[in-house]
């Protein structure tokens, strides 16, 4: 298994954009904050077209910790997320 190189972080309480440009997806987590919904990934700098990758949370408030196997999954264009009322995220990318 590989993994990315030069790691960053970019962290959200609203939806919002988390980096510009190609980058990969190595991990993320999420703190649902008790409002249940769906988080969107789109490769893209705002909410619009097909998500890449769609989180279903409920109203639990434990930490959601995902790691990303491989070299991660491949954002082109940026990477704008779509949180939930109250929900955060951080994301580690490169």
């Amino acid at each position: 298994m590989t993994t990315l190189n030069d790691v960053f972080s970019s962290h959200l309480n609203a939806s919002g954009q988390t980096f510009t440009g190609p980058s990969r997806l190595g991990g993320y987590q999420i703190k649902p904050g008790g409002t249940a919904g769906a988080i969107l990934f789109y490769d893209n700098t705002s909410a619009t077209g097909t998500p890449v990758i769609e989180i279903d949370i409920t109203t639990n408030t434990a930490i959601i910790s995902t790691l990303i196997p491989g070299t991660g999954i491949r954002f082109s264009t940026g990477c704008y997320i779509t949180l939930p009322a109250s929900a955060s995220i951080t994301i580690f990318h490169g």
